[in-house]
């Protein structure tokens, strides 16, 4: 069982999706629940997409569909170093830093920056961006947390934290600049509530890039080499801070390409997580 949105007749349309299907949901029905991330924040997510389904309602096939990125008002951050790979590769991209890439991999407290705000984010199927003033850009595959206003997950998506490592390699104050720019955040395209996603450390994350006709890089990792719980980080993003609307979080990434490798315009950029789905971007 999953949730997202789709493009129908000029709106966007709040689904339930399951064995391959996806039902519209009627959110007239109930009038506590006006959105997708109301949906989530219901006591029993599951039950209520039940109450707002009609039982007229024509079940069609995910094949063709036009999903949405299941945000609505949600901030969305992201977390850094937070799997081995991950703090290798900053070390390596900036050396003069290294000492401070092992102290966060470490540290209690988690490297956390904003990402994007929802009306920056990329849907599936729309392009994500490479910076033109970058010579070093990669995908970051991401399992992305959904958390309610009161800071309980909720759910989980997919995200895409494209990086500039040639920027934030020269200097590490420039990580805005390599992190948050336009099109350098997708998600989606289907949130799966926490009572249906499977035990996290056996979930596996797998890249794989596509230039042309060929395979330019695939890599897989799970969620057990995360040297950080997702409860955690959640904890220290709500911490002194809070999100009325909610807020979604990228947890890092353990997948990254070899030094010699960059994206191009063309590439073709697909993400899944087992037990979500795959997110998939062309790139710009």
């Amino acid at each position: 069982m999953k949730f997202g949105k789709i493009r129908r007749g000029g709106l966007d349309t709040v689904v339930m999706v399951d064995r391959g299907l996806a039902v519209p949901l009627d959110m007239e029905r109930n009038p506590a629940v006006k959105s997708l991330a109301d949906l989530l924040n219901a006591v029993d997510p599951v039950k209520t997409a039940g109450d707002l389904t009609d039982a007229m309602a024509t079940a069609d096939p995910l094949d063709g569909m036009m999903f949405r990125a299941p945000v609505d008002q949600q901030e969305i951050w992201a977390a850094g170093v937070t799997y081995k790979r991950s703090k290798i590769a900053r070390e390596e991209e900036s050396v003069g830093a290294a000492q401070f890439y092992d102290k966060v991999y470490t540290a209690p407290r988690p490297e956390l920056f904003l990402k994007a705000t929802p009306s920056r984010v990329v849907h599936p199927g729309q392009p994500v961006r490479i910076r033109a003033d970058a010579t070093w850009s990669v995908p970051e595959p991401e399992l992305t947390l959904v958390i309610s206003p009161a800071g309980k997950i909720v759910g989980y998506t997919i995200g895409n934290d494209m990086s500039s490592r040639d920027i934030e390699g020269e200097n590490p104050l420039y990580l805005p600049q390599a992190k948050i720019y336009k099109g350098s955040c997708s998600i989606g395209p289907l949130i799966t509530p926490v009572s249906h996603m499977p035990e996290l450390s056996s979930v596996e994350i797998r890249l794989l890039i596509r230039r042309g006709n060929k395979i330019a890089f695939e890599g897989t990792t799970t969620l057990a080499q995360m040297a950080r719980t997702v409860e955690s980080l959640a904890e220290w993003l709500f911490k002194e801070n809070e999100f009325p609307n909610g807020a979604m979080l990228l947890t890092g990434t353990g997948i990254v390409p070899p030094d010699n490798f960059t994206l191009a315009s063309g590439d073709d950029v697909s993400i899944t997580i087992a037990g979500i789905g795959t997110l998939r971007n062309s790139v710009a």
